[in-house]
């Protein structure tokens, strides 16, 4: 017989980002970490959570994945107003939007050279995010 909890893993991430682990965090913590790296946005995690028998709002989606940004969890990727995805790999990457299927995959940092940046008006260039969109054929 395994030793192994369930929750085991989710609730070791949470608490090293210092966060609350609530039984809708660590579900949630559970269906995003522990399938690899993966891009998702809030509907389709609700639609997973709803599919696993976790109750839970999609308003609740919404903030557990922004606290999860907070605490660099996750990386939010922006690829057009009001259209966000949440990236598990949070190691420095860009990405391909593919605007026919709606899917984004991952590009290695070094594949992409980035520069003549202009210097900011104030602060310091923490990160580059990159989304190249690409167009259905034809």
């Amino acid at each position: 017989m395994s030793n192994h909890r369930p929750y085991a893993n989710a609730l070791e991430l949470l608490r090293a980002a210092k966060l609350r682990p609530t039984p809708q965090r660590l579900a949630l913590a559970k269906l995003l970490f522990e399938k690899g790296d993966r891009h998702v946005t809030a509907e389709q995690l609700h639609d997973e959570a709803i599919t696993a028998s976790i109750p839970v709002s999609l308003a609740t989606i919404y903030n557990t994945l922004h606290q999860f940004v907070g605490a660099r969890l996750l990386r939010e990727v922006v690829v057009n107003p009001g259209r966000s995805y949440f990236d598990t790999n949070i190691a420095d990457h860009h990405h391909f939007f593919f605007e026919e299927t709606g899917k984004l995959m991952d590009i290695a940092s070094d594949k992409i050279e980035v520069t003549n940046l202009p210097q900011p008006p104030y602060g310091a260039i923490r990160r580059v995010d990159v989304v190249i969109r690409v167009a259905p054929k034809g």
